[in-house]
């Protein structure tokens, strides 16, 4: 849904690459990929949890490993919310005809 809201607003074909490479590069790359966030302080954390990123890494981890840092109940909640989110603002761009050409 992220790549379809995306797509409503690019206006080139280099346009849709700013969205991968100027916000989920750097939300991969904060959001536990390669290091547990329980090692960060107690803020970063904080912060940490607020980046859906890490709730796909942990469901992920939890499938292989078993171990996770945050609960495999609260990683799908909240992969649960941006998907319905994503999905409502997809869906209300689309029956708009919002970036649609004619």
């Amino acid at each position: 849904m992220g790549g379809l809201i995306n797509a409503v607003f690019a206006k080139t074909f280099d346009d849709i690459s700013i969205i991968p490479t100027f916000v989920l590069t750097p939300l991969t790359y904060l959001g536990g990929v390669f290091y547990s966030i329980s090692l960060l302080p107690e803020f970063w954390q904080g912060v940490s949890k607020i980046n859906p990123i890490v709730y796909m890494v942990n469901a992920f981890r939890y499938g292989f490993l078993g171990v996770s840092d945050v609960g495999i109940v609260t990683s799908f909640g909240v992969l649960l919310v941006f998907i319905v989110v994503l999905y409502g603002v997809a869906h209300h761009l689309v029956t708009k005809g919002i970036g649609l050409r004619s």
